[in-house]
């Protein structure tokens, strides 16, 4: 059995041009042949092993902070997001994969430190860096790691995970209304999702639908979509946040797709 080493490997990959983008790599084509020849070379062998080669992770920032100002985020010292505010979320990037990544956050304007911690990046995997406000924190702030869906929903399936950060309203229900029905002939795909949780990934059968959310137990809606055509293979992620700092605010939706169509 031979063994490769890796380092001169993972070097010409990032030296050949990997592209940080919105949840795709891209190289050019001197990477691509170089990176082309690799495979095919260790395909034929078939033994031999690739030593020193780490797969990258790829993460990306959901800012649900009410109180943080507009932000800078590096993670692994690799920049990920700039001057950000509640409700962005950003493009997939690669960063090396680490069982204590350095997360930095830091104020876009005279980059004073938000929050300075550290967290799991999977190799081969996708990860969302959730910035939440946490009144119990000595720093007011909270950064939590998601583990995204990297893959398509199942045929005819689309798959949805909702973050509730609406403080304001309170637990949520979340409606997909199928065309042609309405909000009372429709069973909530999610009940009761309290504030500050999340959703694992709720897949459902593809069709045309409105997204209806409502304080739990309550039948009128706080948030509703445009419809939503769906094809099937849609992997999304929803942020629900509060609009306004009022005592009964409307509920406001940011969807991001992880995998799939991007409908």
């Amino acid at each position: 059995m031979k063994t490769i080493t890796g380092s001169r490997i993972w070097a010409g990959v990032r030296a050949g041009g990997w592209l940080r983008g919105a949840g795709r790599m891209a190289a050019s084509p001197l990477g691509l042949a170089s990176v082309g020849a690799l495979a095919v070379a260790v395909a034929l062998s078939g033994c031999e092993n690739v030593a020193g080669y780490t797969e990258p992770s790829l993460v990306r920032v959901i800012d649900a902070s009410y109180i943080a100002p507009a932000a800078n985020i590096t993670v692994e010292n690799v920049p990920v997001a700039g001057n950000i505010g509640q409700g962005y979320i950003s493009p997939y990037g690669t960063v090396p994969a680490d069982n204590s990544a350095p997360i930095d956050i830091t104020a876009a304007t005279g980059g004073s430190t938000i929050i300075s911690t550290t967290g799991t990046l999977l190799a081969g995997h996708h990860h969302s860096v959730l910035l939440t406000d946490n009144g119990a924190a000595a720093n007011g702030y909270s950064v939590t790691i998601l583990e995204d869906q990297q893959v398509a929903a199942a045929l005819n399936h689309s798959a949805f995970r909702f973050l509730n950060q609406a403080p304001k309203t309170g637990p949520l229900d979340v409606y997909m209304i199928p065309a042609g029905s309405t909000l009372a002939n429709t069973i909530p795909i999610v009940t009761g999702l309290p504030v500050g949780s999340a959703t694992g990934y709720i897949s459902f059968n593809s069709q045309t639908v409105t997204m209806m959310i409502t304080p739990t137990g309550v039948t009128t809606p706080k948030y509703t979509s445009t419809a939503m055509a769906l094809i099937g293979g849609e992997v999304k992620t929803v942020l629900l946040v509060d609009t306004q700092l009022t005592s009964d605010p409307p509920v406001e939706a940011f969807i991001a797709t992880d995998a799939g169509p991007a409908q």
